[in-house]
């Protein structure tokens, strides 16, 4: 059995930025669920479909194969034997795997592959519940959160940077819905786990937050 870190919070929370450098830090995997949902949105966006189409995506993410591979020690998504990691942080992509997400089939088709990458490798995986239902031993379990406010000037400085048009307003009420479906979905809700350690992000550093997650897992290893 691997050493597991699990990293769960709502979205915009720096929960990928934070997991890539504690793993780096620590020497282990990181594996970003969020990708892998993402990574399925966008299975569904090829074949033209919508959320609103449950009877269409149910027997079509059968259809997925999805896999990570890491070269040159950066995590590479693949689909169907394509590789479409510069597709997931598309806003419709993000939307998309939210909704989706939590439909049963489409959780029960990655959980496997998540447990069992866990069950053979020391990883630190984030996601929405991680802590709570896809690694429930995890040895250390984080919830990494931040304000509305902060999460959306992060998203909008991102896209600015990357030239991309946006409003912020429009990033703040999408990222207030996308935490309103997430933490009332039926299935596998975002929600902290009894035995996660709480950490709000809004006034911390990416280093500060790494030295804390590091700093429990020295506890728990004492």
């Amino acid at each position: 059995m691997g050493y597991n870190i699990a990293i769960d919070g709502p979205s915009g929370a720096g929960k990928s930025t934070i997991a890539k450098q504690v793993a780096k830090e620590l020497g282990f995997i990181y594996v970003d669920t969020g990708a892998l949902y993402r990574a399925m949105a966008v299975h569904f966006l090829k074949q033209g479909l919508t959320a609103e189409q449950p009877e269409k995506i149910i027997p079509a993410c059968q259809s997925a194969e999805i896999t990570i591979v890491y070269e040159n020690g950066k995590q590479q998504v693949i689909l169907n034997g394509e590789n479409v990691t510069g597709m997931l942080r598309e806003e419709a992509v993000g939307n998309m795997a939210s909704r989706t997400s939590a439909i049963p089939e489409v959780r029960a088709k990655l959980l496997n592959l998540q447990r069992e990458m866990a069950k053979k490798q020391n990883v630190v995986m984030d996601g929405r519940d991680i802590g709570t239902n896809v690694l429930p031993d995890a040895k250390v379990k984080i919830y990494l959160t931040a304000s509305v406010e902060t999460r959306a000037a992060r998203r909008y400085n991102e896209l600015v940077e990357k030239g991309v048009a946006c409003d912020y307003e429009t990033i703040a009420k999408d990222i207030e819905e996308r935490d309103r479906r997430d933490m009332t979905r039926e299935m596998a809700p975002l929600k902290q786990a009894e035995d996660a350690v709480y950490v709000d992000s809004s006034d911390m550093t990416i280093d500060e937050v790494t030295a804390k997650i590091k700093s429990l897992v020295e506890q728990e290893e004492a």
